[in-house]
């Protein structure tokens, strides 16, 4: 395994450059048409399998999973509207967004009146596509600008829907990287949506370059990091892996990472989970948001439903909803912004390094200051011009570890920085002054390593 840690690998990104690869990739998995099955989702991450080495997983249709059922595969061949003379009125091959996704096959003409019934527009923005679904309920139809739709004459339409609606099944993608511990820290993201750029991809494109750095950071933690469709896709992977999410020590769920607007943290449903103080403590000095946890939003519902209660939080920039382009074609990629995108990275990045330094220490010289600087404590971390900030973290440490405060409790209350605190604890430790213990923080599961190992996929 690599020996730089992760806030190393993070501070190495050059944050122009990679803001700039991930608008890149969410431009070309842009175009592809995604749904909560089929070979959108597939086309997705055989896309994602370049950079990453993602394990592909298929569930039949029709399995049980938890209170619900895999549904059909859907896949769209084309779909279009014709008007009198033949010409596409509406056409999904201009935007994916043009069709409701999982519209049963239909091939038919019919007057205006009676397709009307089965067209979707925004009429308070009447220059946007809507973005609308109809995963479980037998249904078709269309989505255009509603001033298109002011514009459509009368007369007789000819209306195909070119899909299959037929037993397949559910896709999603997985990748682990172990740690030094079973301890496992999720990433998950949904790749359900077709052509919409921050409800979607922006996610996709924090968790693949999340994965390719801690690829190359020495790890404590392992990483499970999941690419699944909406709802669904979690609930799929909770059903199979019931035993395996008890490993979970903390979670997040990454989405809407691309907007303009500040970053946004909710909580676990816990409130007080470790990923909690994580992010309480990495986003500090950025401007940002803390929402509690509410049971809608993304998939941090279904990892925190009661029977499982996994400690994962969501992080995003603006929430679900609270952007006017939010489901529509504005969602596009001038929407998502490099910077937006950088500056989600580095977030997320900076929540995962958190995680890995935390840990709860003892005094093994409690009672009054010990003298450090016979140790050579003083010039034992940090470079020139950090003395008095090194010792402050180091009389820091020494004065809150007492069992009860785990290292980013001390982070929150002294306002300095982890990486300093692990640093001067490590430091405190060589010198036999701590010394480590479970006490608040989740006790480690020491796994065996293989020669050799970096990646892993189960």
């Amino acid at each position: 395994m690599a020996t730089v840690r992760l806030d190393q690998a993070r501070a190495a990104l050059d944050r122009a450059a990679v803001g700039e690869q991930m608008h890149a990739l969410i431009a070309e998995l842009f175009p592809i048409c995604r749904s909560i099955t089929g070979d959108g989702v597939r086309a997705t991450l055989a896309r994602l399998g370049r950079h990453l080495p993602l394990r592909v997983h298929e569930v039949p249709s029709g399995t049980r999973v938890l209170d619900w059922t895999v549904p059909p595969e859907w896949n769209l061949r084309d779909a279009w509207v014709k008007d009198a003379r033949g010409e596409r009125v509406i056409d999904v091959r201009a935007s994916s967004l043009h069709v409701v996704s999982y519209s049963v096959p239909v091939r038919a003409r019919m007057s205006l009146a009676a397709l009307r019934p089965h067209l979707h527009t925004l009429p308070g923005q009447p220059d946007l596509i809507p973005y609308r679904t109809s995963y479980y309920k037998p249904a078709w139809g269309f989505c255009l600008p509603h001033r298109r739709l002011l514009e459509l004459p009368d007369g007789e339409y000819e209306v195909c829907i070119d899909a299959s609606l037929a037993p397949g099944s559910l896709t999603y993608g997985e990748v682990v990287l172990p740690g030094e511990t079973e301890d496992e820290v999720l990433l998950s993201t949904h790749v359900c949506h077709p052509s919409l750029a921050n409800d979607n991809l922006s996610g996709v494109a924090v968790a693949t370059y999340a994965a390719m750095t801690l690829a190359r950071a020495a790890r404590r933690h392992s990483y499970r990091i999941l690419f699944v469709p909406g709802t669904i896709g979690a609930i799929t992977w909770l059903a199979r892996n019931e035993p395996r999410a008890a490993r979970i020590a903390h979670g997040l769920v990454l989405a809407g990472l691309g907007d303009g607007g500040r970053l946004t943290y909710k909580q676990s449903r816990r409130g007080n989970a470790r990923v909690d103080r994580a992010a309480a403590v990495a986003l500090r000095g950025r401007e940002h948001e803390v929402v509690d946890f509410a049971p809608w939003g993304y998939d941090e519902r279904q990892y925190c439903s009661p029977g499982f209660d996994l400690p994962v939080g969501c992080l995003m920039r603006t929430p679900q909803g609270g952007y006017p382009e939010y489901h529509t074609s504005a969602d596009d990629l001038a929407l998502v912004r490099p910077a937006a995108l950088a500056d989600s990275l580095d977030a997320c990045l900076a929540i995962l390094a958190a995680l890995e330094v935390d840990r709860t220490y003892v005094n093994l010289a409690p009672k009054g200051e010990p003298q450090l600087g016979r140790r050579g404590l003083y010039g034992d971390v940090g470079g020139a011009g950090q003395t008095a900030v090194d010792e402050l973290a180091l009389l820091w440490m020494l004065n809150l570890s007492d069992g009860r405060h785990a290292l980013l409790d001390v982070a929150d209350r002294s306002g300095l920085e982890p990486a300093r605190l692990h640093d001067a604890a490590s430091a405190l430790a060589r010198h036999g002054l701590l010394r480590e213990s479970p006490g608040a923080t989740r006790p480690a599961r020491r796994r065996p390593r293989r020669p050799g190992e970096r990646w892993m996929s189960s």
